[in-house]
């Protein structure tokens, strides 16, 4: 990939077959995991009457899931309050079906304009805020598993099982990088 350039309206760069086939399983994953969260959700027949679609009340277990689906109200760790913990499960309740909508339909546009064997990707400005989106979801995703910091080295020992996926992470953020500044310029 040689980074993402403007052309007029348009948002344009190349993906050699590898580099798509990498995103693409990534993106792919966490709409996966995303998906799933989702399905997990409570279902009840006022929702059903009403259109208001609740989802869970609790964070996940999972740290990735975790961390791409914050709460929506923290507790004090030392002395979380009973008020606390019922409006913190009442924001999740309300506002994380909404973010899971919003991160799969990023993860989407995604899968929808990288072509499979690689190739030229071509974005309209919405688009490439979608692909934005999804680029943070996935470096998210990944810098919780690698438990990425910022003190970590930019290359690791050669042993360490995390290595060849660090160099992945940061070409994700080298192609995120290049989309906000062919935006900007």
């Amino acid at each position: 990939m040689n980074g993402w350039r403007r052309k007029g309206e348009t948002i344009v760069a190349g993906f050699e077959q590898q580099e798509a086939a990498v995103l693409r399983g990534l993106v792919s994953q966490l709409e996966d995991m995303l998906t799933a969260r989702a399905e997990e959700a409570p279902q009840d027949e006022l929702a059903e009457l009403t259109g208001i679609r609740t989802g869970p009340t609790e964070s996940p277990d999972d740290p990735v899931l975790s961390r791409l689906l914050p709460d929506f109200h923290k507790l004090d760790p030392d002395n979380p309050t009973r008020e606390d913990i019922d409006s913190a499960a009442a924001m999740r309740s309300i506002h994380e079906p909404e973010l899971l909508d919003k991160k799969v339909g990023v993860a989407k546009i995604v899968l929808d304009t990288l072509p499979r064997d690689g190739g030229n990707v071509r974005l309209t400005f919405e688009q490439a805020d979608a692909w934005l989106g999804a680029l943070n979801d996935v470096r998210l995703a990944l810098g919780t598993a690698l438990d990425v910091t910022e003190d970590m080295p930019d290359e690791l020992p050669e042993d360490d099982p995390r290595a060849p996926h660090l160099g992945v992470y940061h070409w994700l953020t080298w192609v995120q990088e290049t989309l906000i500044q062919s935006l900007t310029s």
